[in-house]
C-alpha cells in the first residue's frame, strides 16, 4: 500500500490526505457532539424527573402512596426504609423486577441529598432512577425509560454519518479538481521538463524554445516558474556559448589547417626540385634552399603565434609575460623606428603627450610585440603613401597609445570580428601581403593579459586603435 500510494501523483496523494484528515476532524466532531447532546438529553431528563417527584412526593406525603400516574413508560414506588431493610407500598406502579429501584431507596436512606443513577431493569430496558426523602423513613424513587435519548442520539449518530460522508465525499472530489487545477502550473513544467530531455542538445545550435508559462498557482509556483525559466534561459545561453565555441573551432582548425597546409606544401615542393636540382649549379640549389628556409620560417612564425595565443587562453599559472619597467614612450620610439626602416615609403609621425618618460610595470617584448603588429596591420591594408600616426597619451587611470592611418577603413560588418582568428576583411589578399590573419588577435590577448584592453574605431579616412593599459602598471619616472 505505501508504494502505490507513493506511486500515486501529487494531487491524488493531497486529496487522499486531504480526505484522510477531514475524515479524522469529522470524527471528532461527531463524537463530541453525540457526548454532548447525550449528556444535555440525559440532564433535560433528569430536570423532568425532578419536577415530577416535587408533585408526587406530596401525593405520597398526603395519601401515603403516588396516586397520579406518571408519563406513559414510567414508574413510581414509595419504599419504608428500616435499618437495612426496605418495604414497597402498595399499590404502586412499578415493574416486575424492583431490585434496582430498592437499591436505590436503600442508598437513599444513608444520603443527605438526593441521588440520581441509571440502572439497568430486567424485561423493561435502561431507566434513569431518581431518588428523594418523602419523610424521615419514606422514600420517593421514579425511573424514566432512557430509551427515548438513545434513539434521538441514534439518530444524530446516523445524520451526522451520512452529512460526513458527503461532505467526505465532496470534498475529495471537488478537493482532487481543484488541487488538479492548482498543480496544473507544475504539471505543464514537468510536459516542458520532458520536452527539454528529448531535445537533442548535441547539436551545434541546439536552442531550448520551451518555457514554462502562466499566471495560476500562486506565489510559490510563481516563483517556481520564473526559477524555472531562469534556468532554461541560462541552459540556453550556455548552448549559445557552447555553440559559438564549437563554430570558432571548428573554422580556427579549418583556418589553421589551411595556413599550415600551404607552407607544408611549398616545402615538399621546393624539396622535390632541390632533389632534382641538385646535380646543377650551386645558384639555383641556394634559391631553392632560401625558399624553403623562408616558408619554414613563415611557418614557424604561425606556429609561435598559435602556441602563444594557446597559453594565452589557457590562463595558465604563469602567464607567457616577463613585466618589468618600462618607458611606453620609448617603446613606441622604437616600433616607429623599425617601421620606418623597414617601409621608408610610408610616412609615420609619432606623438608623446606626457610630460616626461611614461613608465609602467609590463612586458616589453609583447607590448613591442603589439605595436609592430599594430604598425604592419596600418601598412598591409592602405595604399602606398598612406600617412600613419601614433599617439602616446596618459589618460589619468591609463595609458593610451592610439595607432591611426588615413585608409580606406573598414566596412561596419566587419569590425566586430576584425578581432577573431584567421579572419581577413579581404578574403582575396594574398598570404604574403595579408599575413595569417592572427596579428590582431594576438595584439588583443597580449593587451588583456596585461589587464587592458583593444578598441577599434573605423571611418573612411580614419581607422584607429586604441591600446589602453591599467594605471595599476604605471610607475613615477
Amino acid at each position: 500500500m505505501r508504494d502505490s500510494f507513493r506511486r500515486m501523483r501529487l494531487g491524488t496523494r493531497l486529496a487522499l490526505g486531504l480526505g484522510v484528515l477531514s475524515l479524522a476532524v469529522f470524527a471528532v466532531v461527531g463524537t463530541a457532539l453525540t457526548a454532548y447532546m447525550r449528556d444535555y438529553l440525559e440532564q433535560q431528563l433528569g430536570e423532568q424527573l425532578k419536577l415530577i417527584q416535587t408533585v408526587q412526593a406530596k401525593d405520597a406525603a398526603a395519601h401515603g402512596t403516588v396516586r397520579r400516574k406518571p408519563y406513559y413508560g414510567w414508574y413510581t414506588a414509595v419504599y419504608d426504609v428500616s435499618g437495612g431493610s426496605v418495604s414497597l407500598r402498595r399499590p404502586a406502579d412499578v415493574p416486575e423486577d424492583t431490585r434496582p429501584l430498592a437499591d436505590l431507596a436503600r442508598a437513599m436512606a444513608h444520603s443527605d441529598t438526593e441521588l440520581m443513577r441509571t440502572a439497568r431493569i430486567d424485561g423493561e430496558g435502561t431507566y434513569r432512577l431518581r431518588g428523594c426523602e418523602v419523610e424521615p423513613g419514606v422514600v420517593l424513587v421514579s425511573a424514566a425509560p432512557v430509551e427515548g435519548v438513545e434513539e434521538t442520539v441514534e439518530r444524530l449518530v446516523t445524520v451526522q454519518v451520512v452529512v460526513f460522508a458527503l461532505a467526505l465525499a465532496a470534498l475529495v472530489v471537488f478537493g482532487r479538481r481543484m488541487l488538479r487545477r492548482g498543480l496544473k502550473p507544475l504539471s505543464d513544467m514537468a510536459h516542458t521538463a520532458h520536452g527539454i530531455a528529448s531535445h537533442d542538445l548535441t547539436e551545434s545550435a541546439s536552442r531550448l524554445p520551451l518555457r514554462a508559462d502562466g499566471r495560476d498557482g500562486g506565489r510559490e509556483v510563481a516563483e517556481l516558474r520564473t526559477a524555472f525559466n531562469t534556468m532554461l534561459e541560462h541552459i540556453d545561453d550556455s548552448l549559445a556559448v557552447r555553440a559559438e565555441a564549437e563554430l570558432r573551432l571548428r573554422r580556427f582548425v579549418a583556418d589553421a589547417s589551411h595556413e599550415l597546409r600551404t607552407p607544408l606544401m611549398s616545402v615538399r615542393g621546393y624539396a622535390d626540385l632541390f632533389q632534382y636540382a641538385a646535380a646543377n649549379e650551386p645558384a639555383e640549389r641556394e634559391r631553392h634552399l632560401a625558399r624553403l628556409r623562408a616558408e619554414a620560417a613563415r611557418m614557424g612564425v604561425l606556429l609561435d603565434d598559435l602556441l602563444l595565443l594557446a597559453r594565452l587562453d589557457a590562463a595558465e599559472v604563469e602567464a607567457p609575460l616577463r613585466p618589468e619597467d618600462t618607458d611606453l614612450t620609448e617603446l613606441v620610439q622604437q616600433a616607429a623606428d623599425a617601421f620606418r626602416a623597414a617601409r621608408p615609403d610610408r610616412p609615420l609621425t609619432v606623438t608623446a603627450r606626457a610630460t616626461g618618460p611614461l613608465v609602467l610595470r609590463l612586458d616589453p617584448q609583447r607590448i613591442r610585440q603589439v605595436l609592430d603588429n599594430l604598425l604592419a596591420n596600418a601598412a598591409v591594408h592602405t595604399p602606398p603613401g598612406t600617412p600613419v600616426t601614433v599617439e602616446v597619451t596618459a589618460a589619468g587611470d591609463a595609458a593610451l597609445v592610439r595607432v591611426a592611418d588615413a585608409g580606406p577603413g573598414i566596412p561596419a560588418d566587419h569590425r566586430d570580428r576584425v578581432f577573431d582568428r584567421f579572419y581577413r576583411v579581404d578574403k582575396a589578399r594574398t598570404r604574403d601581403r595579408g599575413g595569417s590573419g592572427l596579428g590582431l588577435a594576438v595584439a588583443r590577448s597580449l593587451v588583456r593579459a596585461h589587464g587592458g584592453d583593444i578598441g577599434l574605431t573605423s571611418l573612411p579616412g580614419a581607422t584607429v586603435f586604441t591600446v589602453r593599459l591599467p594605471a595599476r602598471g604605471l610607475t613615477d619616472p
